[in-house]
């Protein structure tokens, strides 16, 4: 962690994970104002499902308590953080920090990379910023095959992301992928890179946000799943009954 960070960088451990007490505000400032310093590092947008998986795999716990940043997406999060003493914790959404972080960019010249989803949602993705921010920097993006990379198209791709040079390098392969991939390429991506999960889908205009009052309710789970109950079910049903069960006994 940089020694210039402006900005008291307070966690409250939930299940081990050291998750940020912050607003969108003060995140947007720690990390715009030591951008310099932390490229080559990462930032986790947690959750309840990240938190639990950190809660049952030490490895993946160690992960997300490595990077600069553990950001609380869910908003559970930071209930529980207020909960136990925090009383300005607030949630700070993968998509919400995204959008935050683009309005800014064309006036400060930040330039960005996607690693991440397909090849179609990259190209509605590259449409849809280049309507909304016609002068912010797309220094590339790159679908990877949904297979383990050689270690020389890993080597390859790095290449790639440094030669391009990024300020910020969004990270959309899903937990726990894309925050195992942020940890394996620490130092050696010279761009934040930040695992925004659904962001991508989110911006490319492939799934909708949650109406405002379902947010505020934290019922914003409820919206995803109900969109892809298939693939949501055990994610966000068993997984946040899990969750309550593990904060009622967790006593740090």
């Amino acid at each position: 962690m940089s020694s210039k960070v402006i900005i008291e960088l307070k966690t409250c451990n939930i299940l081990g994970v050291n998750i940020n007490v912050t607003n969108m505000q003060d995140t947007i400032n720690v990390i715009t104002k030591n951008l310099e310093d932390i490229k080559g590092n990462y930032i986790c947008v947690s959750n309840v499902h990240t938190t639990v998986m950190s809660y049952e795999n030490e490895k993946y716990k160690n992960i997300q308590n490595s990077g600069f940043m553990a950001l609380p997406d869910g908003k559970p999060l930071s209930i529980v953080s207020k909960k136990r003493g925090f009383k300005d914790a607030e949630r700070v959404t993968g998509p919400d920090l995204m959008e935050e972080i683009f309005k800014i960019s064309e006036e400060q010249g930040y330039s960005h990379y996607f690693y991440g989803s397909t090849q179609d949602t990259l190209d509605k993705l590259r449409v849809k910023l280049n309507n909304k921010y016609p002068n912010m920097k797309i220094s590339g993006m790159y679908s990877p095959p949904f297979r383990k990379l050689t270690e020389k198209e890993d080597e390859k791709i790095v290449e790639n992301i440094n030669k391009n040079n990024p300020d910020f390098v969004w990270v959309g392969l899903g937990a726990p992928k894309q925050e195992i991939w942020m940890s394996e390429h620490k130092h050696k991506i010279d761009g934040l890179m930040l695992g925004v999960g659904a962001g991508f889908d989110y911006h490319a205009g492939n799934i909708s946000r949650a109406p405002y009052w379902m947010q505020k309710m934290s019922l914003e789970w409820l919206y995803r799943l109900l969109q892809d109950p298939k693939r949501l079910f055990k994610r966000y049903f068993i997984t946040n009954l899990k969750f309550i069960k593990l904060i009622m006994l967790d006593k740090s």
